[in-house]
């Protein structure tokens, strides 16, 4: 089999420290909720804090999406983490922001499904191939309008906080199964979780975090095509957990630096002897 594409010291993760901050026993809860069935929120999580994500009644598929706080034009960067971790991601992968920066937003600390590895489907958890459900392609495949897919539950979900339907963006789709089968198509299948399974990351930046609890729930019934229903029947909400660990656990720890690259791309921005004078000449030009 071909090796990683992508290999190097920069992807290289340390692992007993996020252990460590996963076995911690006394670290503070800070905050605490759920996210209702077909419904979306959002929540910031500081940095040096984990967050847990909970499948509180049972199992559910939860689409995930993460911006910097502090300048959300810096927001998770679905298909690049998908080439420098994995397609589906578990515990020590990192989900890494989009260009010019570059940088780990989060690192999963916990998950209780990461021994859930390859079914004999081909299928696997926390999923990066796919996106969220949306309004638009709904209406293109049924004809019909619903305004509850995660594109729309994330759209209302970061409205309070001054983003719009062009910054929500591809997603971690948190519990969900997925692969692609022997024609290279995605496939979706029913999600394994349990009561009480959770996937936990730590913060390496100020986080704004939204989630939408999907509305076809756990993807037991289809969507779409053959069989199709509404599955309103096996929606549940899934909770959501924010901790903040003991300070010593943090010691040597800081927030990643964005991208050391600071080029222009090949192009050359002018200088003051580049401007022409009067005559026509510049500074530079000989007389």
């Amino acid at each position: 089999m071909p090796p990683a594409a992508y290999q190097g010291r920069a992807l290289d993760v340390d692992r007993p420290f996020y252990r460590r901050l996963a076995e911690d026993d006394a670290r503070e809860l800070v905050d605490a909720f759920e996210v209702p069935i077909r419904s979306g929120r959002a929540w910031r999580v500081p940095k040096g804090h984990l967050c847990r994500l909970v499948t509180v009644e049972g199992p559910q598929v939860g689409d995930l999406n993460l911006w910097n706080a502090a300048d959300p034009r810096e927001r998770f960067w679905a298909a690049r983490t998908r080439q420098l971790q994995r397609a589906h991601v578990s515990t020590f992968d990192r989900l890494w922001s989009t260009l010019p920066f570059l940088r780990p937003l989060a690192t999963i600390t916990a998950d209780t499904l990461e021994d859930h590895g390859e079914d004999a489907d081909g299928g696997r958890v926390h999923d990066l191939l796919g996106t969220r459900c949306d309004p638009y392609v709904n209406r293109m495949l049924t004809g019909d309008d619903f305004d509850f897919h995660c594109h729309s539950n994330l759209v209302r979900a970061v409205a309070p906080f001054g983003l719009t339907e062009f910054d929500v963006h591809d997603v971690l789709n948190v519990f969900q199964c997925t692969g692609l089968n022997d024609e290279d198509r995605y496939f979706m299948k029913t999600c394994p979780a349990r009561p009480g399974d959770h996937f936990e990351f730590f913060a390496e930046l100020d986080l704004l975090c939204a989630l939408s609890t999907c509305p076809g729930g756990d993807l037991s019934i289809p969507l779409w095509g053959p069989g199709a229903r509404d599955p309103i029947d096996v929606c549940h909400p899934i909770g959501v957990e924010v901790y903040k660990p003991r300070s010593e656990l943090l010691e040597g720890w800081r927030e990643p630096e964005r991208a050391a690259y600071r080029g222009l791309h090949g192009a050359r921005l002018p200088e003051w002897a580049d401007l022409p004078d009067r005559t026509g000449r510049t500074a530079g030009t000989a007389r």
